[in-house]
């Protein structure tokens, strides 16, 4: 990976900046420490501000490489000009953006979640869109970009309890490939990788049964799936589908009766 950025600065004279959202947790800290490694500057935005500080300072003492650390809560109506605007203000140009952050809960849908529905539905549709279209735009001009969109295999899963989960998950790949089309004529990259469980605390499953499930295959691990999507991402490659669960799971479970996936909701929720 240091290859292709090498290569992205001497094209473009100067050291690539990926802006990270969710950078502060789980496979945002992977992408930021894969990149920073690989000698990217970096521009890591999250709510969660005490480690947002530590792991930028960790990344800049490690890898000598410029870190910005921006808290900022991207679940707001007008998150996404409000990081834009910031991003003006100070100057950054930034030539990679990776939305990652997300949220996660398996219930099923009531006035007593609305509001954690409605919190999922900006961070995983609006934000990212928005921030697409105002870095997008500033990628084109400049003929040079990348875009890395982090949707699910739940995409192609609705299934009860992850209701809003899987359709806003389908939502951002269904965007990320239209999108991709768009802005290919003017050398910027789209890439919305789809992975399955990943080993991180978003599912809040306890170590115990996140290494188990790595162990017997059916959750990977966050450095796997980011080496697979940067590399993905730097191809320009449209789609990336890691894992073999991305190809037997989801037409498996299209094909089981409804009466079947009924019953099971009515034990589990």
């Amino acid at each position: 990976m240091r290859k292709r950025i090498e290569q992205y600065q001497q094209r473009c004279g100067h050291v690539p900046l990926a802006l990270i959202t969710g950078g502060s947790s789980g496979m945002g800290i992977i992408y930021a420490r894969r990149l920073a490694e690989a000698g990217c500057d970096l521009l890591l935005v999250s709510n969660q501000e005490t480690e947002l500080m530590q792991i930028a300072e960790e990344l800049h003492s490690l890898h000598h490489v410029n870190v910005i650390a921006h808290y900022q809560d991207l679940a707001t109506p007008d998150a996404a000009d409000q990081l834009f605007a910031f991003c003006q203000e100070q100057g950054l140009e930034v030539d990679i953006l990776i939305n990652n952050a997300g949220m996660f809960f398996f219930e099923e849908l009531g006035e007593e979640n609305n509001a954690k529905a409605m919190k999922m539905m900006q961070l995983h549709i609006f934000t990212p869109t928005r921030l697409c279209l105002l870095f997008g735009e500033a990628m084109k001009h400049r003929g040079h970009g990348y875009i890395l969109n982090v949707s699910s295999m739940a995409a192609k899963l609705p299934m009860p309890g992850i209701t809003i989960y899987a359709a806003s998950k389908a939502y951002l790949k269904s965007f990320s490939k239209s999108l991709f089309f768009e802005m290919h004529p003017y050398g910027v990259g789209v890439t919305v990788v789809c992975p399955g469980a990943i080993a991180t605390p978003l599912y809040k499953l306890s170590p115990k049964m996140l290494r188990l499930g790595v162990k017997v295959g059916l959750i990977g691990t966050p450095e796997w799936l980011v080496r697979r999507a940067l590399r993905g991402m730097f191809r320009k490659r449209r789609v990336v589908k890691p894992g073999a669960m991305n190809y037997y799971l989801p037409p498996l479970i299209a094909v089981l009766p409804k009466r079947l996936v009924d019953r099971i909701w009515k034990k589990i929720k």
